[in-house]
């Protein structure tokens, strides 16, 4: 027998110990042993929890406990789940995590505190799909050349709404937060944290690379708009929030933002809440992961998948999935500016001649040419330019909107949605 211990027990904890209870005939037989929550650690033992399991405030005395075997953390949160996780692991107890946050920052230093202890994080990233062990264990023969993925259900469910009803951002995101798929902040989802956290984790399962949030590109939808959706819908394109990770050359481009993406690429086709991960590699070509991101039951689904697999297996390999550094530890990170890729802009402007020659002289200053434009009136007197760009370096487009804005036709910042063929 496997005796679990849930440290938090909140929506995801809740449907944990639910299905270790309700499909125990199935996970015995799948793991070779009986697992049986037998406590959870809680904030508050005033609320009610809908378990049947004893529920403590402490989580050291937990942690102290001779006959727990397994330690599973959806505290929530970076510095006190690790101090939690270390400590189960520090005395030998095996652990599974759903938190992007904790592994964000501190992913290589449990790996290094584990060892060979079974360490599983699958529901970490993308809720129920499990993307971890296909890149992992699955595509473990491959160079991984990219990763594209819509890993934040909220945002994506925004989006999909803006540009299937023509609904404006802040009408969404309160449709969202009645339908509780939004936070009453939704500052982590939109403002695209979330998924800036996910693709470390799997960027560092992929390439090796040790990075932290505050190292890489990370912007949200908040700014998107009707013009930005007609003009997407104008030349073909969906927009989504994609966390980005391309190896060109010895170097790994990192990024979270709204891209502009094909119609006819499959990962524009993944809408409302749910999730998708395009993986690239050398042998395997495109492989697509799609599935429910968020919610009590997928998550709790991947994280009793862990827990199986760790009774099933006793697993001793590396928590990230390598023994040795990845491409020989020569992989480094790449500097934003030196990025590069299609752009699109929107330009608010006085609706007068000579306007767009302006921009024009500009963007071809600072070597950058223009693809496709349309004009959208405002009133009588201010118009909207969208503009789309060949190939340029982030650098470039920075510096050439900076200059842009100076201009006295302008009225406001523009704004850039990169894209991606």
């Amino acid at each position: 027998m496997i005796k679990i211990a849930i440290i938090g027990v909140g929506t995801v904890g809740e449907s944990v110990v639910k299905i270790l209870q309700e499909n125990r005939d199935i996970i015995t037989a799948r793991a070779g042993k009986e697992i049986v929550p037998v406590v959870g650690v809680v904030r508050s033992l005033e609320k009610k929890r809908d378990v049947d399991i004893e529920l403590t405030s402490s989580v050291e005395d937990v942690l102290k406990r001779d006959d727990i075997d397994m330690v599973i953390e959806l505290m929530g949160g970076v510095e006190e789940p690790y101090k939690v996780v270390r400590s189960a692991l520090e005395s030998g107890k095996s652990v599974v995590t759903a938190n992007k946050a904790l592994l964000a920052y501190h992913r290589y230093e449990l790996q290094d505190i584990a060892g060979d202890i079974p360490f599983e994080y699958e529901a970490s990233v993308a809720g129920g799909i499990p993307i971890i062990t296909a890149l992992r264990d699955g595509l473990s023969a491959n160079h991984i050349e990219s990763i594209q993925g819509i890993m934040n259900g909220t945002s994506n469910f925004i989006l999909t709404k803006m540009i299937n009803e023509g609904e404006d951002f802040n009408k969404v995101l309160k449709e969202a937060q009645d339908l509780g798929y939004a936070e009453a902040d939704p500052t982590f989802d939109v403002g695209g944290f979330d998924a800036g956290h996910k693709l470390l984790i799997l960027a560092s399962i992929a390439y090796g690379i040790d990075a932290k949030p505050e190292d890489i590109l990370i912007e949200g939808i908040t700014e998107i708009s009707a013009d930005d959706i007609e003009f997407a819908n104008e030349f073909g394109y969906s927009i989504k929030l994609l966390g980005i990770a391309k190896r060109v050359g010895d170097e790994v481009e990192l990024r979270v933002h709204p891209t502009l993406v094909p119609n006819s690429d499959m990962i524009a086709k993944v809408d409302g809440v749910m999730n998708g991960v395009s993986v690239i590699g050398d042998r395997v070509g495109e492989t697509l992961y799609y599935g429910a991101g968020a919610g009590g039951d997928a998550t709790a689904s991947a994280v009793v998948a862990n827990i199986i697999d760790i009774v099933r297996h006793d697993k001793k390999a590396p928590m990230l999935g390598f023994k040795k550094p990845l491409e020989n530890g020569e992989l480094k990170l790449k500097s934003r500016d030196d990025i590069k890729t299609r752009y699109y802009i929107r330009v608010e402007v006085e609706d007068r001649a000579g306007v767009l020659a302006e921009l024009s002289k500009i963007l071809g200053d600072s070597g950058i040419s223009i693809e496709a434009m349309l004009q959208k009136n405002i009133d009588e007197n201010s118009a909207n330019l969208l503009l789309s760009t060949h190939k340029t370096t982030e650098k470039s487009i920075v510096e050439a909107i900076n200059k842009i804005e100076t201009l006295s036709s302008v009225k406001k910042r523009p704004y850039m949605i990169r894209i991606e063929k």
